[in-house]
């Protein structure tokens, strides 16, 4: 049976959320943007919201330290957290593609890359042509280390590049934020959202939608299948993330606390 009394309960439900990635997109969304710094206690509150215990907490801020994401200092009894300088890099491109205007392909990317493998080539959204050549959208990106990349111009038949990605997977990611949130735009105006549910609501949509949105190469229109559902995905988490912002600012400035206090 569905929990109607607790929208966040509702939202999270079967998200499997990961403690390390949760806490990375509590950073991207609320702390790097406010100077960086945030109070563990302050942490432990916010991902307790949807069932990440402080042990799990604790351990996961120890792994992101480990790699290099986060580092800590004490100051009197409390711990606080920082971004570490090394990963500002991944973590402004991330807030580029959420928050800020897409840019538009121009052509196609033909990359040599013998020292890349398909895997690699995958999980930097490269489309894998065969061997050692891949291909994806022309945004000006730097070619990956040792390889050599040519600049193509549209061909006759971009939707036949397609193929050389996987999209069902992150169509069926699409569907599923578009099922989960829009009965949240459906009722946010007959519900009356506390501030803090508000910003737990914004964090969970940040969180699901930036998990299939890193993994998407952003195929120009052209080159997609027919139905995609990127694009309304991508309406509905920019319509729902400015109507939430304004209690879930409220509540980051009342309860969220860095190094000199409120964020």
């Amino acid at each position: 049976m569905r929990n109607e009394t607790d929208p966040i309960a509702d939202l999270a439900r079967d998200l499997r959320l990961n403690a390390a990635a949760f806490i990375v997109t509590i950073y991207g969304d609320v702390v790097v943007p406010r100077g960086g710094v945030l109070w563990t206690g302050t942490l432990i509150d916010l991902c307790a919201r949807v069932g990440i215990n402080e042990s799990l907490v604790r351990t996961a801020v120890s792994r992101l330290v480990a790699a290099r994401q986060l580092q800590g200092e004490r100051i009197g009894r409390r711990s606080y957290y920082r971004l570490d300088a090394s990963a500002r890099a991944a973590f402004d491109q991330a807030a580029g593609l959420l928050y800020g205007q897409d840019v538009p392909a121009r052509g196609w990317q033909v990359i040599h890359a013998p020292e890349l493998s398909p895997e690699e080539g995958r999980r930097q959204r490269l489309g894998h042509m065969g061997g050692s050549v891949f291909i994806r959208p022309d945004r000006g990106q730097a070619a990956p280390s040792g390889a050599l990349t040519l600049h193509a111009v549209d061909p006759d038949d971009p939707a036949g590049l397609a193929q050389f990605w996987d999209l069902s997977a992150l169509q069926a990611g699409y569907e599923e934020i578009i099922a989960r949130f829009a009965p949240l735009e459906r009722s946010i105006s007959a519900r009356t959202l506390s501030d803090a549910d508000a910003l737990m609501a914004r964090l969970l949509l940040v969180h699901a939608y930036r998990h299939v949105l890193l993994r998407d190469p952003r195929l120009p229109q052209a080159a997609l299948p027919p139905g995609w559902s990127g694009h309304d995905a991508r309406d509905l988490f920019r319509r729902l993330y400015l109507r939430l912002t304004p209690a879930a600012e409220r509540h980051i400035a009342a309860r969220c606390e860095g190094e000199e206090g409120a964020l």
